[in-house]
């Protein structure tokens, strides 16, 4: 078995989806997806990072639409987690 970091992950991901200079915040998605995991149930935790960076793709792919995507799906978190 290779012994491989997730920053390694991450950049051998970009490299073949062919993404440019691919920058991530790994520990700000991993604690989006613990958030959704707790807030709402284990399996939500995939889906609600996809989402988030599909929104951020969607806005224009830059780090603040990163950062607005995930701020916006940690504050659902919150709620969901408040309701519960």
């Amino acid at each position: 078995m290779t012994d491989i970091t997730l920053n390694d992950w991450v950049a051998a991901m970009a490299a073949d989806l062919d993404l440019d200079e691919l920058d991530v915040e790994v520990q700000q998605v991993l604690d989006l997806a613990g958030d959704a995991a707790h807030a709402v149930t284990r399996l939500a935790a995939p889906l609600t990072t996809f989402i988030a960076g599909y929104a951020a793709g969607r806005a224009g792919g830059e780090a603040d639409d990163v950062r607005e995507a995930i701020d916006a799906a940690k504050a659902l978190c919150a709620r969901t987690a408040e309701e519960t």
